[in-house]
């Protein structure tokens, strides 16, 4: 009997569950000889340096051992801070969360103080933790997940980091009981000032403040949340897929994420809902998801995924991922600024996709694999550039990949980080806190999206300062380029300096990202003015962009359903859309709640809009109303709680 947890990947989301069982039994028998040989892998359970020495980059790249074992084990989640370092979080208590107090997962602080690209500084900044999946630094600490808690660890003596006090659970009720390697992980700075990470299909989470009542609770499985660490408000951004273990945006705000299992590459966005591997969308009136965005698989064969595992070489690797990197460091060479990188786990290596605009979203390509371990035991599970441009990977590594909760099934003893340079890139010092307003507000215009990014969150930490807002101001108005008005807009947001002037100047902007954004920014709360509601209506109407009927149909997702009427008759007017990746689905998904209650609206929205399947799905809705109590009904009130306001 096949059972939940005999199917391979671990951190991949390749559980399956019952009703999936009969599919992938069909499918899972080896494929006879001759369809697919088996992939050779010249190496398995190597030493750390060994390990090192033994990938294989392109030309001009160097890749060395960063830290490896007995000095880190396990790491499962690491992140930078503004100097630079590498935090790290060991998950020594995986795959079964200890009992309170006697967790055994710690998190590290390792330092490069001499510059020749090793650590030589190891700091343990906290242990006895219990199943850490998730970390980032912000906001005076550390935010920890670690289900099924979201936690802030407060710091203090940043040169030596200790921890100023117990952590302080800010939100809890993430779902550790149905499976342990599904939970919150891989948290990464949104361009919007919100704490972004993924959660897996086989938990489902009931998420809120300590004591919140489970009906006022936002329930979660597979998908992309985000939290907000000055407004502790948690939501649902986008639901969805599998077991998403990674998560990056690219320079003009959009995410991407990778997936196991079913197809890999994905661009979320705000109130989508997406193909999943299993179950059901909590709204049982979504009738049909948006699917991925790659015109590839990087498995072989047409037998499903398992069928294909290590038997994928030309292909990529196999369905298998792991963490996800869009490449913005500026000191690798142009062709790979943009390009998504992720790890495959039964490949061994990490491959590139290359996101390539259409309509209102992107195409997926893949291009030559990156880099390959050569490694069968090599499982990264996160990469990230720092202030150099250089890239740092985090490797589990285990010669078991499979998640069962089997504790003696894993080898506590192997960790590694690995670097890769390019061009024998040299190491700087850097250390962002001590900079002045001045030299922030500058470095959103830096070429390495790690300033920017970093800046812009310290200027955020900062709060308000009328100086600041003018400097920002100055540097919308005057910068040709697009993003780095994009990066001066999300930070006159983030600071409360985002006046009706400049509001109303971004509505008008040359770029459509730019007046894309300035929407979602302007429906945060989901309380819009008329003046927003107005503008809304008027871009519905005739702007030429796809992004931005894409932001506009996400964002009437956010405000009351009565606010709606006129903007939907305008987006679904948009004969062009019909073929659209995204769009027709987002129109259905904004129109859905208001179709349910109004049946006026319905029939009208029916007979105007030029959306073939708008209307097949407005019928459908319309002839459940008699099953349905109408506006405030479950459905409803299901999807709000998961976050998105009906």
């Amino acid at each position: 009997m096949i059972t939940r947890f005999s199917l391979p990947h671990r951190w991949t989301g390749c559980l399956v569950s019952l009703l999936l069982l009969p599919f992938y039994t069909a499918f899972s028998q080896a494929p006879s000889k001759g369809e697919m040989e088996a992939d050779s892998v010249k190496f398995s359970g190597l030493t750390a340096e060994q390990a090192a020495r033994e990938i294989t980059a392109p030309p001009g790249f160097s890749t060395t051992l960063f830290a490896g074992e007995p000095d880190v084990s396990q790491p499962i989640a690491f992140c930078l801070d503004d100097r630079g370092r590498l935090w790290v979080a060991e998950g020594l208590t995986y795959p079964v969360r200890a009992p309170e107090g006697k967790g055994r997962d710690r998190i590290l602080l390792l330092e490069d103080t001499n510059g020749d690209g090793r650590h030589d500084k190891r700091t343990i900044f906290m242990d006895k933790l219990n199943l850490v999946s998730g970390m980032e630094i912000g906001f005076g600490g550390v935010w920890v997940g670690a289900a099924p808690h979201l936690m802030f660890i407060p710091v203090t003596d940043w040169t030596n980091p200790k921890p100023a006090g117990e952590p302080k659970i800010v939100m809890d009720g993430f779902d550790y009981k149905s499976d342990t390697h599904e939970t919150l992980n891989t948290f990464n700075w949104g361009p919007d000032g919100w704490l972004y990470g993924c959660h897996g299909v086989f938990t489902d989470s009931r998420v809120g403040k300590p004591g919140t009542p489970d009906s006022e609770r936002t329930r979660l499985n597979a998908g992309v949340w985000r939290f907000h660490p000055q407004k502790l408000k948690f939501e649902v951004f986008a639901e969805g897929t599998s077991n998403p273990w990674g998560i990056d945006f690219d320079q003009n705000g959009q995410c991407f994420i990778e997936a196991c299992v079913i197809p890999h590459l994905w661009h979320m966005i705000q109130g989508g809902r997406f193909q999943r591997q299993a179950g059901q969308h909590f709204n049982p009136h979504i009738y049909d998801d948006i699917k991925q965005i790659g015109d590839h698989v990087h498995y072989a064969g047409n037998k499903g995924p398992h069928a294909a595992n290590g038997r994928s070489d030309a292909e990529g690797g196999g369905h298998a991922h792991a963490g996800l990197m869009v490449y913005l460091g500026g000191s690798w060479p142009e062709q790979y600024q943009g390009k998504l990188f992720m790890n495959n786990i039964h490949g061994q290596r990490i491959n590139q996709d290359e996101p390539v605009r259409k309509g209102s979203g992107f195409v997926g390509k893949h291009n030559p694999d990156f880099l390959f371990f050569n490694d069968r035991w090599s499982q990264v599970l996160n990469l990230m550039y720092d202030h150099d441009g250089s890239v740092y990977m985090i490797d589990w590594y285990d010669k078991n990949q499979c998640h069962h909760n089997n504790e003696a099934g894993h080898d506590r003893s192997n960790g590694r980080i690995f670097k890769v340079a390019y061009n024998q890139q040299k190491v700087s010092k850097v250390d962002l806190q001590t900079a002045s307003d001045i030299e922030l507000v500058s470095n959103l215009k830096h070429k390495n999206e790690w300033y920017a990014r970093h800046s812009k969150r310290i200027l955020q930490e900062r709060g308000a300062n009328p100086a600041v807002t003018k400097l920002l101001e100055q540097q919308f108005r005057s910068s040709i380029e697009p993003v780095h008005r994009l990066r001066s807009l999300w930070t006159l947001h983030l600071v409360g300096g985002l006046s009706p002037d400049l509001v109303q100047l971004a509505l008008k902007d040359s770029n459509e990202y730019v007046r894309a954004w300035v929407i979602q920014l302007l429906l945060e709360d989901g309380k819009p003015s008329e003046t927003t509601l107005k503008s809304m209506s008027i871009l519905a109407a005739s702007d030429p962009s796809p992004v931005v009927r894409l932001y506009l149909a996400s964002g009437l997702q956010r405000i009351p359903v009565n606010q709606r009427r006129e903007i939907l008759f305008s987006l679904t007017s948009h004969s062009e859309d019909v073929g659209d990746h995204n769009l027709p689905y987002l129109y259905w998904y904004a129109a859905e709640g208001l179709v349910g209650s109004d049946l006026a609206f319905g029939s009208s929205l029916l007979q105007q809009t030029k959306i073939p399947r708008m209307r097949e799905w407005i019928a459908r809705r319309m002839t459940s109303v008699a099953d349905s109590p109408g506006p405030g009904s479950e459905a409803d009130q299901v999807a709000a709680s998961s976050g998105a306001a009906r």
